[in-house]
C-alpha cells in the first residue's frame, strides 16, 4: 500500500524516513487556524485529521499520514508565531514554566470514511529567560514555523531544562506511535523501533533521552 505523508514539514519528513518505509510527500490543502479558547488536544486532533483527509481526493488508494503539534501552557494554546515579535512574546511566556506539547497523528484512507487519530503528550520544562540568549536565538529565524516559537532539535534546545515523554513527539512525529499505527494497517517498518530509540539518531535526541 502506498504511504503518503501529508506535510510540508522537513522535520516530519526526516523523522518518518527513520522508520525505513517508502513514502511520498504531499502538501495538504488543509488550512489550520488556532483558536485560543479550545484545548490544544482537540485542535491538534482536528488539524491532523484535516490534513490527512484533505489529501484523499488526490491520493484515493493510499494510506495518508497527517500530524499536528500544538503547545498548551495552562489554558493557553500556542501555535506558530506570525513573526519574530510574536515569537519573542511566546518564548517569554514559556520561560521558567512547564508546558505540554500535544502531537496528534492521523491515518486516513484508503477507504474514504476511515480515519484514526491518536495523541502523544510531552511535558517540557523551560529554563528561566536569558535575554542575550533569547536575542541571539531570535536572530537565527529558527523560531518561525515552530509551535511555541522554538525547536527542541535545533537552537531552541538551549532554553529547555528537561522533558518528560517521547522526544520525537516533541519534534513533531512520535515514531513509536506511528510505527504501531502503521503496523495495525499492515505496513511493517523494517527498522527495529526499540533499537532506533536506543540509538536516537536525530539532533539533540541524546540530550533529552528519558
Amino acid at each position: 500500500m502506498r504511504l503518503i505523508l501529508a506535510s510540508t514539514s522537513p522535520r516530519r519528513h526526516e523523522l518518518l524516513t527513520l522508520l525505513g518505509l517508502p513514502f511520498d510527500v504531499v502538501a495538504p490543502p488543509f488550512i489550520e487556524q488556532v483558536q485560543p479558547h479550545r484545548s490544544a488536544e482537540a485542535q491538534a486532533v482536528e488539524f491532523a485529521a484535516g490534513k490527512a483527509r484533505s489529501c484523499l481526493p488526490s491520493c484515493p488508494d493510499a494510506l495518508i499520514l497527517g500530524s499536528d503539534t500544538l503547545i498548551s501552557l495552562g489554558s493557553e494554546v500556542l501555535g506558530k508565531p506570525v513573526d519574530l515579535a510574536d515569537a519573542e512574546v511566546m518564548l517569554r511566556r514559556l520561560a521558567g514554566q512547564t508546558h505540554r506539547i500535544v502531537t496528534a497523528v492521523a491515518l486516513a484512507g484508503p477507504e474514504p470514511d476511515r480515519c484514526e487519530v491518536r495523541v502523544a503528550d510531552v511535558l517540557v520544562t523551560m529554563k528561566p529567560l536569558n535575554d542575550a540568549a533569547l536575542a541571539a536565538y531570535l536572530q537565527t529565524g529558527d523560531s518561525l514555523g515552530k509551535a511555541g516559537a522554538y525547536s527542541i532539535q535545533g537552537g531552541g534546545a538551549v532554553f529547555i531544562e528537561r522533558i518528560e515523554g517521547d522526544y520525537t513527539a516533541a519534534v513533531g512525529l512520535p515514531l513509536r506511535l506511528v510505527a504501531e499505527m502503521l503496523r495495525q494497517r499492515g505496513l511493517f517498518s523494517p527498522v527495529d523501533v526499540d533499537q532506533l530509540y536506543a540509538r536516537r539518531p536525530y539532533p539533540n535526541w541524546d540530550r533529552f533521552s528519558v
